[in-house]
């Protein structure tokens, strides 16, 4: 079945809420070798004027994980995950990430279309804080493979 285009522009429903853990922090900083004092050291983390550990800017992606398994596992998507390959990843942020943030995500499909045998669909997942607040957006574009 191939991607089904009329996925474009559908809103998913809110993630549950995410509470991030100091400990995730500080795994995910090691898993990507950010260096920076203020990933793991709450007293670095505070000198530097924040409340906890701060998170490195691609961590949002363990939110947005969580709204693309809402888009993968939709039915009627057509989306044939052992097809996919990650074409492209970007985030915008209003602000850091850090320990103790209660995060929720949004999903929107931006686009879907096919191109040659293939299909490209990119999701927007608005992550915002208990708030309401935005936090970040996380942008992932996935490539469909087409039949061989």
């Amino acid at each position: 079945m191939p991607v089904n285009s009329e996925l474009q522009g559908r809103v998913f429903p809110p993630t549950e809420p995410y509470l991030v853990g100091r400990e995730k922090i500080r795994e995910f900083s090691r898993a990507v070798f950010a260096t920076n004092p203020i990933n793991t050291d709450v007293a670095a983390a505070r000198a530097a004027g924040y409340a906890d550990v701060v998170a490195p800017p691609t961590f949002a992606v363990v939110i947005q994980e969580l709204t693309l398994h809402q888009l993968l596992s939709e039915p009627d998507a057509g989306i044939d995950f052992s097809r996919v390959v990650h074409g492209e990843q970007r985030f915008t942020s209003t602000r850091p990430i850090v320990a103790g943030d209660e995060l929720t995500a949004t999903l929107t499909v931006a686009s879907a279309k096919s191109l040659g045998g293939h299909s490209m669909v990119t999701a927007e997942s608005s992550i915002v804080d208990a708030a309401g607040a935005h936090v970040v957006t996380a942008i992932s574009t996935l490539v469909v493979r087409g039949d061989a």
